[in-house]
């Protein structure tokens, strides 16, 4: 049995169902939902450990979801507990649900902007809508909001808990309702493009099937005309985008290539065009959101034109006003470099001290190498290479750590001990 191909198809699948079977029972158990789905998984493994992945794994799936769902409907015990308390606030409906693909676009829009109600504690918003409709692990969730998994672990109850405890969660949102949760919603599908384009979990770096999931819920977003759409547009261009260069940052030996070191060649040109067209139509207004910075900053990226850096660092700088943090500081550090000077784009890095990050000392050690520092790179790659969580990322950094070692001592004649 194909692990790899499975963990895939549960991944997937586990936000599909989840979505349809919580908008089935009104939101208030969705303990039920997930223990519906987790026994749909756990037939599936069992049976397909025997038969392989049979030729449409979704549907049944989807099949086996429905029919344990009618099975909980015929259990007296479920019944009288779970399920008749929910229907007298909820779905009247006792007919088995039929898991369409309508059915589950239509359920993971609703679902979305229910989990975002603004009456819910921001973070646990985040966390449950990332956890049921994302499919996100909890170390995945962690890493997302820079938090830890304990913390994690006791929004979500806490969320679980208050959605139980309210009864019932209002469904038939209004056009003001869905306005007024439509940040929560973005920044929700943000964080999860963030994690398929940068997987801070999986060996995997590039995990395509959330990046693309991220994209199809921000373009269903941009279809609906119940809310404002230059938010969502800008959001659609930044991962239009950032997309158009997840194969030329797979390409090579290393296997996860930097900005500078990509064939631009390789760059997805339709994408451009389409991150393009949807920056120009979330120029509408006069409202400029981290979307839209962030999206201008990706699109100068992706042309070659004298003073580009000069308009990125701007474009930082006014990121940082709306909305400090530490990777747009770095970011924002690495672009003072290429518009201005190294030296003050080092002396900036310094006083950031994010003494436990990784990708802080990977900075470090670019300023140094493109200062032809390379004593200050080998170091602060030895120290990089101490925080990097995944193998492959330590096999990059020793990669990069043997190179610069290599032309030190071809520049000097002299050997420094490797970190």
């Amino acid at each position: 049995m194909d692990h790899k191909q499975l963990s895939e198809i549960f991944k997937s699948e586990y936000s599909n169902l989840i979505a349809v079977l919580c908008n089935y029972y009104g939101l208030t158990d969705l303990q039920l939902a997930e223990d519906i789905v987790s026994d749909t998984f756990l037939r599936a493994m069992k049976a397909w450990s025997h038969k392989g992945i049979p030729k449409f794994p979704k549907a049944w799936l989807r099949k086996v979801a429905q029919n344990l769902l009618y099975e909980h409907h015929r259990r007296k015990k479920i019944y009288e507990e779970k399920i008749a308390p929910e229907l007298r606030f909820g779905n009247q409906q006792t007919d088995v649900v039929e898991i369409t693909d309508k059915i589950i676009e239509d359920s993971q829009l609703r679902m979305i902007f229910v989990l975002c109600d603004p009456e819910l504690n921001r973070e646990s918003q985040l966390c449950i809508a990332l956890r049921v409709l994302c499919g996100f692990s909890i170390e995945e969730i962690a890493r997302a909001l820079l938090s830890h998994k304990e913390t994690i672990n006791k929004r979500l109850y806490r969320a679980k808990k208050a959605i139980k405890e309210r009864h019932k969660v209002e469904t038939n949102l209004t056009a003001s309702q869905y306005a007024s949760r439509l940040d929560n919603v973005l920044r929700v599908i943000y964080l999860m493009f963030n994690e398929g384009y940068y997987s801070s979990v999986n060996e995997e770096n590039i995990r395509y099937e959330i990046c693309w999931e991220a994209m199809r819920l921000g373009l269903f977003l941009s279809g609906q005309k119940i809310f404002p759409r230059q938010k969502i547009h800008a959001l659609i261009a930044l991962m239009c985008f950032h997309a158009s260069r997840l194969d030329a940052r797979t390409s090579g030996e290393n296997g996860n290539l930097l900005y500078y070191e990509q064939d631009k060649g390789k760059w997805n040109k339709d994408l451009i065009q389409k991150g393009r067209k949807y920056l120009n139509r979330s120029a509408v207004g006069n409202e400029v959101s981290k979307y839209h910075l962030e999206a201008a900053i990706a699109y100068w990226h992706t042309v070659e034109t004298q003073g580009k850096w000069d308009t990125i660092l701007q474009l930082y700088n006014r990121l940082l006003l709306l909305e400090y943090s530490s990777s747009i500081a770095m970011n924002r550090t690495y672009a003072l470099a290429r518009a201005s000077s190294i030296d003050k784009a080092i002396e900036e890095a310094h006083k950031l001290e994010l003494k436990d990050n990784h990708h802080y000392f990977c900075l470090l050690a670019e300023l140094y190498r493109m200062n032809e520092t390379i004593d200050k790179e080998i170091e602060y790659l030895g120290k990089a290479i101490k925080f990097a969580n995944k193998e492959n990322e330590k096999e990059l950094i020793k990669d990069k750590l043997e190179k610069a070692y290599q032309y030190h001592v071809q520049k000097t004649g002299r050997k420094l001990p490797i970190p």
